[in-house]
């Protein structure tokens, strides 16, 4: 087997904190995300390149931010019921990941699964863009220090490329290769 890379170190961990309670649905964050990954940035929003969605019951005024997570090939198994000021969601209503059984975080145009990157570009942000505009302190971000010792083959690169290019052609995912190269270099 292959070691792409081995670490035994500490890593930072970044995470976005949801307030629920604080939440007034403005979509600010849904607004600032799609700007900024737009190309170029800023040119253009629309909500459905947003890595964040809030999913909104007016009714109820109940409003909740989820962040794009990991893609996955497959649905899950787990269809649990949340109930919510008398009002039910399903699981998937709160689910991060991007998977067959949904199009909440795919690309409009290529339909690509999109992922929250906690606004790193080349410069990376100090604070991502939705916790940025949030003004009602809903979004909030952390940093802390973890213990980690993890180890990528290219064997599982590679088996995530294979299992997005089965999904969704060999050409498409070359172009976001490409895309993405152009803007780390």
């Amino acid at each position: 087997m292959v070691t792409v890379e081995d670490c035994s170190k500490k890593r930072i961990v970044k995470e976005i904190k949801v307030d629920l309670d604080k939440c007034i649905g403005c979509r600010a964050c849904e607004m600032a995300c799609s700007g900024f990954h737009a190309v170029p940035k800023f040119s253009s929003t629309n909500p459905a390149r947003s890595r964040i969605r809030v999913i909104v019951e007016d009714r109820k005024d109940v409003y909740v931010p989820v962040r794009a997570g990991d893609y996955t090939p497959a649905e899950c198994n787990g269809r649990n019921t949340y109930v919510i000021n008398g009002k039910e969601y399903s699981e998937c209503s709160f689910c991060t990941a991007s998977c067959p059984a949904r199009d909440l975080f795919k690309a409009p145009d290529s339909g690509l699964p999109l992922r929250c990157d906690m606004c790193a570009d080349d410069p990376t942000l100090p604070v991502p863009m939705c916790v940025q505009v949030c003004r009602s302190d809903t979004l909030t971000y952390v940093e802390r220090e973890e213990e980690s010792r993890e180890e990528v083959t290219y064997d599982e690169v590679e088996s995530g490329l294979e299992s997005l290019a089965n999904r969704y052609g060999i050409d498409k995912v070359a172009d976001l290769v490409a895309r993405i190269s152009r803007t780390k270099s």
